[in-house]
């Protein structure tokens, strides 16, 4: 551990070759450096320190091991739905939700039985954050209809006997929601179904792209999946 006045630009340089040699890709890395970046900005900020920030604008390949998500086929979109219809188990109720919501693995298995709400009528899930599963941003917190696959799982979900609080109790342990093991688990079934290149986040594509497809205002767009919507007039009204 050095002191801040000690750590020069060969410091940053050496970090990113380290945690490229470890395997993560581009995007890893700025996540990283982003908060590397902001813990030492803070340190200056709240210790009066004027010295340059070594993270700052280190250069590096952001596209580096980044793979390209594709979105899911309306096509391929049906026949998975139709799978899940068949089979009618946790994990397919999981697919089936993030299929016709667009919502990420980690807020679709950490959801609450009680998350799944009436609204104006409307039968809706609400993604909020819990204790075992936090969000992504707070712009991630909203209130999605519930239409086809989605509003069926919602239904084959409440229609079980009440064990658990948890929508999917195979993913939570009341400590955290384990969505890597989600995740491992719906991509392998996913690709025996659509083949290689697609992933349960795929959903998440194609949704914006079907919601673009029926000429969906960019605003709405953003709020259903939780996109953070730029600009001042956003948060306006």
């Amino acid at each position: 551990m050095k002191d801040l006045h000690d750590y020069v630009r060969s410091d940053a340089t050496k970090f990113r070759d380290y945690l490229f040699a470890k395997g993560l890709n581009g995007a890893s890395v700025a996540r990283i450096f982003g908060t590397v970046r902001a813990v030492i900005n803070l340190a200056l900020s709240e210790f009066g320190l004027a010295i340059v920030n070594p993270f700052s604008n280190v250069y590096f390949d952001h596209s580096v091991g980044v793979k390209k998500r594709l979105p899911i086929k309306p096509e391929d979109i049906k026949n998975v739905q139709a799978e899940c219809y068949k089979t009618d188990d946790e994990k397919r109720w999981l697919i089936a939700l993030i299929a016709d919501t667009g919502m990420r693995l980690a807020e679709g298995a950490g959801l609450l039985r009680s998350d799944f709400i009436e609204q104006d009528g409307i039968f809706c899930v609400n993604i909020r954050p819990h204790p075992w599963r936090s969000l992504k941003t707070e712009s991630s917190a909203r209130i999605i209809p519930l239409v086809g696959s989605a509003k069926w799982a919602a239904e084959r979900i409440l229609a079980q006997p009440a064990k658990s609080k948890f929508a999917f109790p195979n993913y939570n342990d009341g400590q955290r929601t384990n969505a890597n093991s989600a995740s491992a688990a719906l991509n392998k079934w996913l690709k025996t179904k659509i083949g290689e290149g697609y992933t349960i986040h795929s959903f998440r594509h194609s949704m914006r792209d079907r919601l673009r497809a029926v000429e969906c205002p960019s605003d709405v767009i953003d709020q259903i999946g939780g996109w953070l919507t730029h600009g001042v007039g956003a948060s306006c009204g």
